[in-house]
């Protein structure tokens, strides 16, 4: 996040735009109609950065439509906003790759892909998601705003939260019935001593 990149609001306009093509069903196997390999493959040359290897695509022709169904829906979205002109400077080659893999396999278990371009917080989730992945912030933002913007609309920090505060909940919950049960244990004792 080190670098200024652009204009979050320009990002946000570009996933509100995002077209039916890419919001079209990822082909796995014989199913769906969009070859996502082929995407990235188009949108990393697009932005004049390397070929990716046969490996490297592999991650974008899974076999198992149930798990990866998602994750390559987001894959694509992320393929159109990397088109906006704003990324014309090019990107770091292994960031980029990894923001199509690994990034959207961080926000495919939390957020469903046509959430990412109809939700506004779920806009503002993938556009500060892809900046970061690419280390940049949005322009106008300082690194510890963007950070924690960032961390605020981030569904899987708030999944997290969600979670930490229900195991907090149990574990009071076990003190209050622990305590209740020292003190019938005492008033018994005492009655049986009267």
């Amino acid at each position: 996040m080190s670098r200024e990149g652009p204009p979050l609001e320009t990002l946000l306009r570009r996933l509100a735009e995002t077209p039916a093509d890419f919001l079209a069903e990822p082909r796995i196997g014989a199913a769906g109609s969009v070859n996502v390999a082929a995407v990235v493959s188009d949108t990393l040359r697009d932005l004049g950065l390397p070929p990716a290897d046969a490996q490297t695509l592999a991650v974008f022709q899974p076999a198992s439509a149930r798990e990866h169904r998602n994750r390559l829906s987001i894959v694509l979205i992320i393929c159109w906003l990397l088109h906006d002109p704003a990324f014309a400077e090019r990107p770091d080659a292994s960031r980029t790759v990894e923001l199509l893999s690994d990034g959207a396999q961080a926000l495919a278990p939390y957020v469903q892909a046509p959430k990412l371009v109809s939700d506004p917080d779920r806009r503002e989730e993938l556009a500060r998601t892809a900046l970061d992945r690419l280390g940049l912030r949005p322009a106008g933002e300082s690194e510890a705003q963007a950070q924690d913007r960032l961390t605020t609309v981030s569904s899987a920090g708030r999944s997290k939260v969600i979670s930490a505060a229900r195991a907090a909940e149990e574990r009071a919950r076990q003190i209050r019935e622990a305590l209740a049960r020292k003190a019938a244990e005492e008033a018994a004792d005492k009655a049986t001593r009267e």
